[in-house]
């Protein structure tokens, strides 16, 4: 293992870090290393600093985050948020040039503030419009300051694993007759299996060049398409009513276009972006066999 490339993955327990597990063993010329929140808090920094003393890892993917977007809004936890989606990582970019280490750092769509007509390309002006964007697009800031590092903004993700917008629909349909989803928030659903090979890609390719990237799968759809699409493939009988972004508020205001251009990704490093219908039928069938005992 001394000889590999170290590749060091944080919050390993999340959607993305699930699917890096995975797929790791089609990346036999790496040692991977998958921590925990638990295990390894990024946002303790002397825990940081001991770990990548004793490893010295090669890359550093930083799954990591606080996601809960509308809990995000309360005071109570403005410093949590903030803390682990941004202020730690001025200190773990620093680390990362101490010890020449690649970082590679995930991102949200949710740095947008939806008014667009087009999809948003990387160096579109941000605007985020909730707490938790805010607090990635900080993050972001640091990450990039300096650093060799990669950030990829991503949208609307969801995989087998965790709690995501498809598994709770697939609950929803099994418990009610019929369930009402937004039809006026547009954007590109992001399956966390292709966005992990995309990332071990990019990495087992050799050509790295820092800065931001935007990866969805393709296409754009509503919230509303998505949970059509869901209950198509699923083949649930459950019948999927289109309501406004007022008729379902939420505490943190989503944005209401934040479809992501992929160009650059693409170009740069050839990555070829799949289908979203196809990607999502892909984790339906992995799902299938626990569709109807799905926790509530």
């Amino acid at each position: 293992m001394a000889d590999k490339p170290t590749i060091l993955v944080t919050g390993s327990n999340g959607q993305l870090g699930m699917e890096l597990r995975e797929l790791a063993d089609k990346f036999s010329e790496y040692h991977f290393l998958f921590t925990t929140k638990e295990a390894l808090p990024v946002n303790e920094l002397k825990k940081m600093r001991e770990f990548f003393s004793a490893y010295s890892p090669s890359y550093f993917i930083n799954c990591a985050a606080y996601t809960a977007v509308d809990k995000a809004e309360n005071e109570e936890e403005t410093d949590t948020v903030f803390d682990i989606n941004a202020n730690c990582l001025d200190f773990l970019a620093d680390l990362c040039e101490e010890y020449q280490t690649k970082l590679i750092h995930l991102s949200t769509d949710y740095v947008f503030d939806g008014t667009a007509t087009r999809p948003y390309k990387e160096d579109d002006p941000t605007h985020p419009i909730n707490a938790y964007g805010a607090s990635k697009l900080m993050g972001e800031n640091y990450v990039l300051n300096g650093t060799d590092a990669i950030v990829f903004r991503t949208s609307w993700v969801y995989s087998s694993y965790g709690k995501n917008f498809v598994k709770t629909m697939l609950r929803l349909m099994s418990e009610r007759e019929e369930i009402k989803v937004v039809n006026d928030q547009t954007g590109s659903p992001t399956y966390a299996a292709d966005l992990a090979e995309a990332i071990l890609q990019i990495i087992a390719g050799g050509k790295w060049q820092k800065g931001i990237y935007h990866y969805s799968n393709a296409g754009e759809i509503t919230w509303f398409d998505f949970a059509n699409a869901i209950a198509e493939i699923s083949k649930s009988k459950c019948r999927v009513l289109p309501i406004s972004t007022a008729d379902y508020p939420t505490k943190a205001a989503r944005p209401a276009y934040s479809v992501l251009d992929k160009t650059k990704i693409q170009q740069t490093f050839h990555i070829k972006l799949k289908p979203w219908k196809e990607s999502l039928a892909r984790c339906l069938s992995k799902l299938q066999h626990t569709i109807t005992s799905l926790p509530s």
